[in-house]
C-alpha cells in the first residue's frame, strides 16, 4: 500500500498460534523469541513464521532508538497504521468516482436535447424484426396517455391476436386512454370479432366499420404512427415508425376522414342488414368497375370464396347469366345511384 510498503497481499492473517505469541510478547513488554518459544513450546521456525505474520499485522514494530528490537502495539494502533492507506486510497476512488459521475450526468440535459432534435431529423424507423415489432407496439402502447387510433384492414382477425389485443386494450381504457378502431364490414359476421368489440366497447372503446380501407394503421397519442413497411418480394416486410409532426398530422386527418365515413359497430345488434347493405354496395361498385373477383375480395378483406358467394346472389338477383352481364344490368338498373355510389 501506498506510504507502508505493503500490498494487498501483504494482509495476513492471524492465527491462533501468532494470536498466542502477541500475547506472549505484550505480557513480557517485548517479542523475545526465547522466551516465545519455550512459552509456548514452538520451534524456530515456527517462530519465524509468527514473528513474520505479527509484523506484517504491525502488531510488532521496532522500538524507538533500537530497531533490533520489537515491541507489542496495541490492535487500534495496528489497524490505523495497516489499512489507514487503503481507507485513503478508498476515500479518494470514491471521490473520483462521484466526481465522474457528476459530471456525466450534468450531460443528461443536452443528451436528451440532442435526442428530440434527432428524432425530429430522422421521420422514420424502418424495422424488420417481427419481434422487435410486437415489442415496439407493446412499448407505444404501455406509453400511450390520452388517444389511441388504430386501423384493422383485412376482415376478421385471428382468435389467439384478438385474445392478446383485448387483454392490451383493456389495460389502455383502465388508463383513461380513448380507443377508436376501424374494421372492414367483413367483421361485423365473425363471432369472435363481435365478441372482442362488445368486450371493449362496454369499457369505453369505439369501434367502426367501413367497405374499404387503407392499410393497417396505428396512432399513439397524435404523436407516433405504426405503419406497415412496403411489400417486397425479397424480403419479409417490416413495419416504420413515424414521428415526423407534419405526416402525422396528415395520417390523422386520414383517420378522421375515415372515421367519418364508417358505420358504428354494434355487436349486439340483431340486425345485420346495414352492414350486408354496405358490403353488398361495396361489392356492386366494383363489379362495375370491372375488379376480377380476387381483387374485389382482397379491397374488401374477405376471402375469394365468400366474395364469389356475394356475387353469385347478386347476379341471380340481377338475373343474369354471367358476371359482364351481370355489371352491365347494374348500369342499366340504376343500382349504382340507389347506393349512392356513381361517379
Amino acid at each position: 500500500m501506498a506510504g507502508s510498503g505493503n500490498s494487498s497481499s501483504e494482509f495476513a492473517e492471524l492465527d491462533d498460534l501468532s494470536a498466542a505469541a502477541y500475547g506472549a510478547a505484550v505480557e513480557f513488554g517485548r517479542f523475545d523469541r526465547a522466551d516465545i518459544a519455550e512459552r509456548l513450546s514452538l520451534t524456530t521456525p515456527e517462530v519465524d513464521r509468527v514473528e513474520h505474520v505479527l509484523r506484517l499485522l504491525h502488531l510488532l514494530q521496532p522500538m524507538p532508538g533500537d530497531p533490533d528490537v520489537l515491541v507489542p502495539v496495541g490492535p487500534d494502533v495496528a489497524a490505523a497504521d495497516l489499512v489507514g492507506s487503503a481507507e485513503h486510497q478508498i476515500r479518494d476512488l470514491q471521490q473520483a468516482v462521484t466526481d465522474v459521475r457528476s459530471k456525466l450526468l450534468s450531460l443528461m440535459p443536452r443528451y436528451f436535447e440532442g435526442r428530440r432534435m434527432r428524432n425530429r431529423l430522422e421521420a422514420f424507423d424502418v424495422i424488420s424484426d417481427k419481434d422487435t415489432i410486437q415489442s415496439m407496439i407493446n412499448h407505444l402502447t404501455q406509453q400511450c396517455r390520452k388517444e389511441l387510433l388504430t386501423v384493422q384492414p383485412g376482415g376478421a382477425r385471428s382468435s389467439p391476436s384478438l385474445a392478446s389485443a383485448r387483454q392490451r386494450a383493456l389495460n389502455t381504457l383502465d388508463r383513461g386512454v380513448r380507443i377508436r378502431t376501424i374494421y372492414q364490414h367483413t367483421a361485423r359476421s365473425d363471432l369472435a370479432t363481435r365478441a372482442y368489440v362488445r368486450d371493449i366497447s362496454a369499457e369505453g372503446a369505439e369501434v367502426r366499420t367501413a367497405d374499404e380501407l387503407i392499410d393497417r394503421m396505428i396512432i399513439y397519442d397524435r404523436e407516433t404512427v405504426f405503419l406497415p413497411e412496403r411489400k417486397s418480394a425479397s424480403k419479409t416486410p417490416g413495419a416504420a415508425i413515424v414521428r415526423e409532426p407534419t405526416l402525422v398530422a396528415f395520417l390523422c386527418a386520414v383517420f378522421e376522414h375515415l372515421w367519418d365515413g364508417a358505420t358504428p359497430f354494434n355487436p349486439d345488434s340483431q340486425s345485420t342488414s346495414s352492414g350486408t347493405d354496405d358490403l353488398r354496395a361495396s361489392i356492386i361498385r366494383l363489379m362495375a368497375k370491372g375488379y376480377k373477383d380476387e381483387m374485389v375480395a382482397r379491397r374488401l378483406g374477405m376471402s375469394v370464396r365468400t366474395c364469389r358467394r356475394h356475387i353469385s346472389e347478386i347476379t341471380e338477383q340481377l338475373e343474369a347469366t354471367s358476371r359482364f352481364q351481370a355489371g352491365f344490368n347494374v348500369a342499366l338498373s340504376g343500382m349504382l345511384d340507389q347506393f349512392g355510389l356513381k361517379e
